[in-house]
């Protein structure tokens, strides 16, 4: 397989960096975060919506389209891409996580998985073969290699046998990639590895040289924000990314906190994804500098003034935090879609200040910044929730 990186790094402070992504849809500045349209639509938002908060690339799944609308007709009707009117970079998921997640439906074994359906309980089945090939159907930017994920309390043995069975399928998925991808095409898909490894930094270690001596186009960090805790996160992550060499992007997979893509970008990471944003927006948790706010408190019922006076996002700019806490309180569909827009856009900001930040040699000192303004106000936040909580207890 053709491994000549599409990926350039332009500056670099410490271990952060910030560079381009050469995709068969555009290119793709990184650190980058990607929203997630896991069935081929971002929750609220469409691709006008997204270009406007400054998106690049999103995140659509592989188990979610399997099952509708279906592979055939996705790649019928011109690939993931043309068919959501998004015409810029895709990444799929290999679907692997979504398996996970149903793990009561699921039988694993050598060859592949089988799973019931969250639908309509119909079987199907999953081999690494199939996941690329159903990405390659799909037409996506991105291909993700099938893997096996645990979560924090498998045991030792359960998370040894996931980190080996992931290394024993990623050459079945490089020699499918190589028979649906002509490999040596200019501007071709890509295809990314994964690594594994539960929550032993020295399985992380060696599950991470798998990958980084595979060629692969570029390595993903799976299978953590699990519910482990975020020292435990961090430590694995570190882990991982001491064996994984600078010429490749490094993704990681399903982490979106703001605290924590700050975090991750300081050890080197250049790609995330994660529901969360878009998750706590509907719930009316909104991201600040200052730290969430959650607008459905009343103390904003009345308050007529935006949400963030330094966000420039369509929700900031139009509308008042008394009209967000009234659309939240109503249950008004408009209230996830500005609150998803917000939350995004928040996250690109990140990104943006990220890559200025690398560009300028003061990574360090913003992302110090960022973290002691950030957690203070949180910390000041949960103890608010914890108190509204231990009256409405007294109260029953």
């Amino acid at each position: 397989m053709d491994v000549s990186s599409p990926f350039r790094i332009v500056a670099q402070d410490g271990p952060a960096r910030t560079g381009w992504l050469s995709l068969p849809r555009g290119e793709v500045q990184t650190p980058v975060f990607m929203p997630v349209g896991t069935q081929a639509s971002v929750k609220s938002l469409d691709p006008p919506d997204l270009t406007g908060l400054g998106a690049e690339i999103i995140l659509a799944n592989t188990y979610h389209l399997m099952l509708r609308p279906g592979a055939d007709l996705i790649e019928n009707l011109g690939g993931v891409s043309h068919f959501m009117r998004w015409e810029k970079p895709v990444l799929t998921d290999s679907g692997g996580f979504q398996v996970f997640s149903l793990a009561q439906n699921r039988k694993l074994n050598e060859e592949g998985v089988a799973f019931r359906s969250h639908i309509d309980g119909s079987l199907h089945e999953l081999s690494p073969e199939r996941a690329v090939k159903l990405q390659a159907q799909f037409g996506s930017d991105i291909i993700m290699a099938l893997d096996v994920c645990v979560g924090y309390d498998a045991g030792e043995s359960a998370q040894r046998d996931a980190m080996e069975l992931t290394h024993r399928w990623l050459p079945r998925n490089l020699t499918s990639f190589g028979e649906h991808i002509d490999i040596h095409e200019k501007g071709r898909s890509l295809l990314f590895g994964i690594c594994q490894g539960g929550f032993d930094a020295s399985r992380r270690s060696v599950s991470a040289r798998v990958v980084n001596d595979s060629p692969v186009d570029g390595c993903a960090i799976g299978g953590l924000s699990v519910g482990e805790p975020k020292d435990v996160m961090a430590e694995m992550l570190e882990s991982s990314i001491s064996a994984l060499d600078s010429a490749r992007p490094r993704y990681l997979m399903g982490v979106g906190s703001p605290e924590d893509l700050w975090n991750a970008v300081a050890v080197g990471v250049d790609m995330f994804d994660c529901v969360l944003p878009t998750r706590v927006a509907r719930r009316g948790a909104l991201y600040t500098a200052d730290g969430r706010v959650i607008v459905t408190s009343q103390r904003y019922a009345t308050l007529d003034q935006s949400l963030d006076s330094d966000c420039d996002c369509y929700t900031c700019q139009t509308f008042s935090v008394a009209y967000l806490h009234h659309l939240f309180r109503t249950k008004e569909l408009l209230a996830y879609r500005l609150g998803s827009i917000h939350n995004l856009r928040f996250l690109m900001r990140q990104m943006e200040a990220m890559r200025s930040a690398i560009r300028q040699g003061v990574f360090d000192s913003e992302h110090k910044a960022f973290i002691e303004r950030y957690q203070v106000a949180n910390q000041a936040v949960a103890a608010e929730q914890r108190a509204r909580y231990r009256q409405r207890q007294a109260r029953t």
